[in-house]
């Protein structure tokens, strides 16, 4: 048996920057994968936050008309505390409203955006038009 009847294929010479590019590769996939994760999960949260402050501002509404009505039913003054309950429990839920929206705010800024540009926006390719705005046919 001559040494060059090997059952072995000799691999290709590969040059020497091949294994750096490998490990590149595997670094930039497994980061991907990290950041697609992320992005779901700011995807959930944001969701959650909309009810939130859609039940803060019901909430603060109900809940200072209902305190305006008990204090009417105390004091015997019967339109005025409940149009006062209401306007401090419409002001309270204005205050948290703003303070969600904040950490909401701060929150996305820090938070991953998507992966895909919106539909409709162009970017320049051939594939849509450059300025963002849909063709009219002309």
């Amino acid at each position: 048996m001559s040494p060059s009847d090997n059952s072995e294929p000799e691999a290709p010479d590969l040059p020497p920057h091949h294994a750096a590019f490998s490990s590149l590769d595997a670094k930039l996939d497994a980061f991907e994968a990290s950041r697609a994760r992320k992005v779901k999960q700011h995807r959930q949260d944001a969701g959650h936050d909309g009810y939130r402050v859609l039940a803060d501002l019901i909430g603060g509404i109900l809940g200072g008309l209902g305190l305006g009505w008990l204090f009417d039913q105390f004091v015997h003054t019967s339109p005025w505390g409940l149009i006062g309950g209401m306007l401090v429990g419409t002001g309270l839920s204005v205050f948290m409203l703003v303070r969600t929206a904040g950490r909401m705010g701060n929150t996305a800024s820090i938070a991953p955006g998507p992966d895909e540009p919106l539909p409709g926006l162009g970017d320049g390719d051939e594939d849509g038009p450059a300025n963002g705005r849909p063709n009219r046919g002309d």
